[in-house]
Parts: structure tokens; sequence; C-alpha cells
């Protein structure tokens, strides 16, 4: 492709609404253009970049024998009824009438679709196992948009399903996803770590993710350099250092107006880690009293595990349920269920005293209070690593795939059966394994790149090559040049050729800021000498190669 005749709109200066580096070297670079909040145009350069990925998809998905169908974008609602998830997921879906006012929605995933095809076609344990995958346009109405396509309103995803006979097949076919994603990401050039995750709306027993490391990244993920614990902190456990011995004598503890653990610790000049939260929460089995240690998190995903939905309580409910002020709550004396962090079960704390502007010192669990122990914490830095022991370290990360065991969630609702060896109808079990193009592209971007633009890895960059030539009044240069591109093409090497009448300058900058791994220079003075310049993007690093072994130079580098 030549400069002149592609749609290649760059500018030098950073959008004001960009705030994640992908964002700014996309719009910089004219890969993408917004169209509304969370809508975005992808533009030649920024195709090219999605369609390598989606090149990448299809092989991976295609050795491990995945067929590609497609779904619609418009589903019908009353397969989403079928399963619960029109009533259960909340404004984040597309929600419409047809002209017949039959009730419509715009398809955020496809286990409905893909099972209720399922339910029609198969029949019997010699139609299984089978894996089918599509990329497709998904749509949810995020409700913070942001990051440039790293959250978008309407994204493209490569999503798959695996149908097996029993839970070894599924096994089986959630491996070979999983070694699947491994090459994938690895051949797009990220840096990644697959994960334990929390299953989510998804339902199901297990999911992992895989996250590419980014200060960017919305997501935290634990991980243990020892073991290779790694799990996304929604689901992490870990084990928090233990705090010095104390020995306490019960006492209660004037503490005029102050509340919270950090003013009390800094009142009594104490470590917050000797300290318990009380935090009431209302579930709709009743109230529950939440202890974490002063210095943790009460992590809020793990304890609905255990009690189901619930929110935390108002001033005046906990003033009703409990007989004391917000901030005073201690854990002894209450008649409600209570749940503990299991970090607390050693050792002597300070805690509200159940009475207004009194901390009780010296408190000890069993003794004091008896509790229902389960981890209820947020797994932070420097906490242990709950299989080796090590210290763990918190790192932020961009979710760029995830797979779900997701068993008979959606078959037994949708009814999608089959007959065994014997001729019982049984469910199918399934699988979900999700991978989002625009995600991977950004990815590449936040972890390739510095103050001059984007450095692609090869394998996703929208051309091999770019030929710089720099004098094109040079009769010369532009004979140079144009039988170079000819040569390279003939070679099947993607190319992209500066032929605009421009500065040397404006050429240097637009193609530090597109991208290309590999730049050929081509100036006055080298081609003098019959040389010219190979310039690789990354390193900076140059060399002059003679004319005639540019291309099998450049060949080589594609290669190795």
């Amino acid at each position: 492709m030549r400069f002149s005749t592609m749609f290649i709109p760059t500018v030098r200066e950073t959008p004001s609404e960009a705030e994640a580096i992908s964002h700014k070297l996309m719009l910089r670079a004219g890969y993408v253009r917004q169209l509304a909040a969370g809508l975005y145009i992808y533009l030649p350069l920024g195709l090219r970049v999605i369609e390598k990925i989606n090149r990448i998809l299809r092989e991976e998905m295609n050795a491990i024998g995945a067929q590609e169908i497609t779904m619609p974008v418009l589903h019908p609602a009353e397969v989403w009824q079928e399963t619960g998830r029109w009533d259960a997921i909340g404004d984040e879906m597309f929600r419409l009438k047809d002209r017949t006012g039959r009730d419509m929605c715009l398809g955020m995933t496809h286990e409905e679709i893909i099972t209720w095809l399922a339910s029609r076609e198969i029949r019997s344990y010699r139609d299984l196992p089978q894996i089918w995958y599509q990329i497709q346009t998904k749509l949810r109405d995020e409700a913070r948009p942001k990051s440039g396509v790293l959250r978008t309103r309407e994204f493209l995803m490569k999503d798959s399903y695996s149908f097996d006979i029993d839970e070894d097949g599924l096994e089986k076919s959630y491996q070979l996803h999983a070694d699947a994603y491994h090459k994938i990401f690895s051949r797009c050039g990220l840096k990644f770590y697959m994960v334990e995750s929390d299953p989510g709306m998804m339902g199901g027993a297990t999911a992992h993710e895989f996250m590419a490391p980014s200060p960017a990244g919305e997501d935290e993920v634990a991980l243990c350099d020892s073991c290779r614990y790694a799990a996304n902190v929604e689901l992490a456990r870990s084990t928090p250092k233990a705090s010095e011995e104390r020995n306490w004598a019960f006492e209660e503890v004037s503490t005029p107006e102050k509340r919270t653990v950090q003013e009390v610790s800094s009142f009594l000049n104490l470590k917050p880690e000797y300290f318990i939260k009380s935090i009431l929460v209302l579930s709709n089995s009743g109230p529950v009293l939440a202890l974490v240690r002063g210095d943790q998190e009460l992590h809020e995903k793990k304890l609905s595990k255990i009690i189901g939905e619930h929110r935390p309580a108002h001033k005046d409910e906990v003033k009703e349920i409990l007989g004391v002020e917000a901030g005073f709550i201690g854990p002894m004396n209450h008649k409600i269920r209570i749940i503990a962090d299991p970090c607390l079960k050693q050792g002597v704390y300070v805690s509200g005293a159940n009475k207004p502007h009194y901390h009780a010192k010296g408190i000890t669990p069993s003794k004091d209070f008896d509790a229902e122990w389960h981890d209820i914490h947020v797994a932070k830095a420097d906490d242990f690593c709950p299989k080796c022991n090590a210290p763990l370290r918190i790192e932020h990360t961009i979710e760029a795939g995830n797979i779900f065991k997701l068993g008979t969630k959606y078959s037994v609702p949708l009814k999608a059966s089959y007959l065994d060896e014997n001729g019982q109808e049984k469910s199918i079990i399934m699988g979900s394994y999700g991978i989002g193009p625009a995600r991977i592209a950004a990815a590449a971007i936040e972890q390739n790149h510095d103050k001059d633009g984007i450095i692609w890895p090869k394998s996703i960059a929208p051309f091999d090559v770019e030929i710089l030539p720099l004098n094109m009044n040079d009769k010369n240069t532009v004979n140079v040049a144009e039988k170079l591109y000819q040569d390279l093409i003939k070679k099947d090497i993607e190319v992209l050729m500066d032929d605009r009448d421009e500065r040397a300058g404006v050429k240097f900058k637009d193609a530090d800021l597109i991208g290309i791994p590999t730049h050929i220079v081509l100036g006055e003075k080298n081609l003098k000498e019959g040389l010219i310049e190979i310039k690789d993007r990354k390193t900076k690093e140059a060399e002059k190669v003679a004319i005639e072994e540019v291309v099998g130079r450049v060949k080589d580098r594609i290669k190795n």
C-alpha cells in the first residue's frame, strides 16, 4: 500500500479525552476514531491489525478441531428468559421490541443461542464432542466506557463453545482451549498470565482468565513468583502476615469521636493489624456481622458466595439491629450470624465496645465471641501465597481472554441433551471460551511503545515493513523505492511505502508513531554508495545493506 492513497490520519497532539496509552496512540496514529462513548470506527490500519489477530485466532481454533459458525446479534427474549438471565442481567443488556411488540435484545454473549442450536441438532453421544466458534460483534451498555477500545459498548469477540458427554470430556476441551490460548497470546506478542477467576454471571464451577499486565488494566491479579500461583483478586486466597503477640487483659478504652480503624489506631498508637473491623451487612436471610482484621479489606464477592446477595447496613439500621452506633461495633454479645476471617483466630484484638465512644482492648476470639470461619479478606501485596507461603505481589492487568466450565447451567433449562450408549437421555456438558481481539491490540500497545509511538509485535503489525524514500524529487530514489516495493510484494511481504512529498522529519515521526516493525530508509547519500538503511523500530538499531541484498535481509528478519 502507498501512504499517499491510504487513509492514515495521524495527529501530533494527544487527544484530551484519552487517558490510556493505547487510547492515545490509536487515535494519534490513525488506527481508530470515536463515534460516541464506547463506539469506535476502525480505520484501515486498525482493521488490518484486527484482521491479523483474527487470523491467528482462526488458525489456533481450527488446530484444536473447532468449527466456525456465525450467530445473530439480535436475540429473542424467550431464549434468555429460559435460563433466567433476562431478569438476572441488569442495565448492561440492550433491550428492545420489534414491530410486533416482541421482546428482543442485542447479544452481549451467546451461551443461550449456541445452546438453543445444540438442543435441536445434537441427538446422540455419537454427535459429541463438538467445538463451535464464531468471531462476532457483541453489545454491552457499559456504564463507564473508557480507555479507548479496552472498555466499549460494541466490541468484537471470538467466542467458542464445547459440548461433551461428561466431565472428563469437558476437562479435555477446557485444556485444549487453555493450550490454544497460550499459543494465541504468545503469537500475538503479549506477556500474559493465566489466573483463577470468578465465573460471575457466566456461571459454572471453574474459570480462568488470561491477563496482560499493564498499568492501564482495571483488574488486579495476585501472583506468586515461587510456585506460580495466580488468581484474580476477586478470587485470590492469601495468608496475611502474622501480627506480633499481645498479652492484653480485657478493658474498655475511651475513644471520643474516633470511629474508623485509622482514627482509633492513631489515637491509641496501635497498628491497624491489632484491630477487628466489624461490618454489618443485610442479606436475604437476615443481618450478618462480617469480621476482618484492621489492615485487611472485606471481600464482597467472597462474602456473597457464603450469604448470597447483600448490602452494607445504613447507620439507622445498625443502631436498630445491634443497639449501637456505627463506628463502635464490636463482635461481642450479638445474637446474629457472625462470619470471621481465619486470620483472626489467633491473638487478642481491639474493636468497638458496643457503646458510644468506647473501644474494647483485649478481645479474644472463641472466648469473647463465636463465629463461622471463612476467607473473606482481599488478598494484597506481601500477603503469603496459600500454596507455598511465599510473598505475593499484585499487578494491574487487562483481561484479554477467559475460559469457563459451564457444566449443565445452560443445557438443562434449554433442554440440550443426548442419548447415551444405553439410550438414556443426559444433559450435554458445556464450556465457554472468549477472547477480545481489540483488547489484544490495545494490550500489545500498552506493553510495546515508547515516547515516539507504537512498537507492534511483528505478528499483528498492520504491515511487515515501511519504505521511507526521503526525497521524492530525486529520480533515482523514486526508482529504487518503486523496484524495492514491487520486489518485496512478490515475496509476499506486506509493505507500506511512504511516497508522500513530505520532509524527512515528518516521515520519520509518522513511521515511529504508526509502529511498523521494520523501516527501510532510502537516503540520497547512501544510495550513491549502493546502500540502503534497514532500521528496527523497537531497538532503533540500523544497518546499511547493499541494495541487491535488501529483500533477502528483510525476508530473514521477518522469518526470524
